[in-house]
């Protein structure tokens, strides 16, 4: 089990009263957390619950209609436009506060067009002004990272959905992220790719990776994070360290959520 997070730690990742609507749903409801350098938090929670809104209003895929986020204390600036709608200030702020994010999708999302080397590279060269000679040889040591190596050369669609997942991780660090942001990322694989897939997590988490993860793994969940988060209806309505998520839930409706699992 992942050790608890030293209190002294620098916040990485703050977020407070975060909404989001889309039309009259209201998916998120005022969601609030504070993710210092090196915690895991595992948010869980049923289909629709939030999760994965709350990760996309994190990096601005989703622009939240309220609240607001800071990465590395850094706030990220917030107006109103003419139609009255919330809007980022400014998008040379989002661009840069996105190369800060790593996202890891369900469904992988690499290029199908490119070489396996060539997708983990094609940021740090394109948006860090890395050189392609630097950016290769640290996509390589990414690629013996997450266990893939030999499949450089390789298209995506010549790779199991497994290799894939762990490709879209490499390139997801290659960017060399603040907080990666994991929104259930071994939901679209057969059940014996999963584990692979969670042992590369589970090395990021051991070497003090900050992270957020929306995932469906309870047993994982519990071994890697520092703190989990469980959601109902776009509410924070558990949280805490998993011994007590697990064990001692003050949620009832946390508890029979969870009783699917234990």
């Amino acid at each position: 089990m992942k050790q608890d997070t030293p209190a002294n730690q620098p916040t990485a990742l703050k977020v407070e009263d975060l909404r989001k609507r889309f039309g009259n749903l209201e998916v998120l409801k005022g969601v609030s957390l504070t993710a210092r350098q090196g915690d895991v938090i595992s948010l869980i929670g049923s289909s629709g619950s939030g999760k994965s809104t709350l990760l996309r209003c994190i990096n601005l895929l989703e622009i939240p209609n309220a609240g607001r986020v800071w990465l590395n204390d850094e706030l990220i600036e917030m107006t109103v436009n003419r139609k009255g709608e919330t809007v980022p200030k400014s998008g040379r702020q989002v661009d840069r506060i996105r190369t800060k994010l790593g996202m890891v999708f369900q469904q992988f999302n690499l290029w199908t067009h490119m070489t396996i080397i060539e997708n983990v590279i094609e940021a740090p060269v394109h948006v860090l002004g890395k050189s392609r000679k630097t950016a290769k040889e640290q996509a390589l040591g990414l690629l013996e990272k997450v266990g893939i190596a030999d499949k450089a050369k390789s298209y995506p669609a010549h790779l199991s959905g497994g290799q894939q997942q762990r490709a879209a991780i490499a390139r997801a660090l290659a960017m060399e992220p603040a907080v990666m942001l994991l929104d259930e990322p071994t939901s679209a694989l057969d059940p014996e790719l999963v584990g692979d897939v969670l042992e590369v997590i589970r090395q990021l988490a051991e070497e003090g990776r900050t992270m957020l993860i929306a995932t469906h793994e309870m047993d994982f969940c519990r071994d890697v994070s520092t703190q989990v988060i469980f959601l109902e209806e776009g509410r924070v309505e558990e949280q805490g360290p998993p011994d007590k998520v697990f064990n001692a839930p003050d949620s009832i409706r946390c508890r029979q959520f969870l009783s699917r699992f234990l």
